[in-house]
């Protein structure tokens, strides 16, 4: 462990975060780590769960919880929005249409950076909108890496399956046709920060009859990449001093 703050509860709750960052962990491995006993262990990692602040994987090992990851993006949330324009210009040129950055924001994804198609028929979403995370494939994106417990209930009243966000997971992209909105169609993928976290999602979004009823197969490609490369913008510039 490290020095302590003289806190004590904080201390060994901070120990036991630190300790999760490389991933998945037991509660035996938990112990080992930090050096706590294991019914101390336990007691504060069942209370930094109901905060959100760990979570559970499928096999029931601990892990950091999302809300973790929503507060690293909001204190980099500058950082991000200002990263994402030029990304999204270049996606909204090779493509010909919208583009949006969205972030999980407790029950909603809140648009915090988008490139509008100049003219024409678009889908516009303006900085700022809120939308459901329970259809579209931006909210597809930003659940499918959630940890189990939140998964679940954010599948409850969703437009999509689990089958479908893990073919989300197996691929690295999502696509939805009409989810959010009838005749829309869009793609995103992942954004991830330093720690390798899926932050934010990376979309583009368009008429269907423009799209076409496949167009993941068409975009994967140019979404993945610029999502890719807001990723490793953002590595870069947290590894500055």
């Amino acid at each position: 462990m490290t020095t302590g703050s003289g806190v004590g509860v904080l201390d060994k709750a901070a120990a036991i975060l630190n300790a999760l960052e490389n991933g998945p962990t037991t509660l035996s491995q938990l112990v080992e780590l930090t050096q706590i006993s294991r019914p101390t262990v336990h007691r504060i990692a069942q209370s930094l769960a109901h905060h959100g602040l760990v979570g559970r994987d499928m096999h029931g090992r601990f892990e950091l919880g999302s809300r973790l990851v929503e507060l690293a993006s909001s204190a980099g949330e500058d950082r991000l929005v200002s990263a994402a324009g030029p990304i999204l210009l270049k996606l909204r040129d090779q493509t010909g249409e919208s583009t949006q950055v969205f972030r999980k924001q407790g029950e909603f994804r809140v648009c915090i950076a988008s490139a509008e198609r100049p003219v024409g028929l678009r889908d516009t979403i303006p900085v700022g909108t809120q939308l459901s995370m329970k259809a579209g494939s931006a909210a597809q994106v930003l659940l499918a890496w959630e940890d189990n417990e939140r998964m679940i209930e954010g599948l409850h009243h969703a437009r999509f399956t689990p089958t479908i966000l893990a073919g989300v997971r197996r691929r690295g992209w999502a696509q939805s046709l009409g989810e959010r909105e009838p005749g829309v169609a869009s793609v995103s993928a992942p954004v991830r920060g330093q720690s390798g976290r899926v932050i934010a999602a990376l979309s583009m979004s368009g008429p269907i009859e423009r799209l076409t009823r496949q167009p993941g197969k068409i975009y994967h490609e140019v979404v993945v990449a610029a999502a890719h490369e807001l990723s490793e913008l953002l590595r870069v510039q947290n590894e500055r001093p």
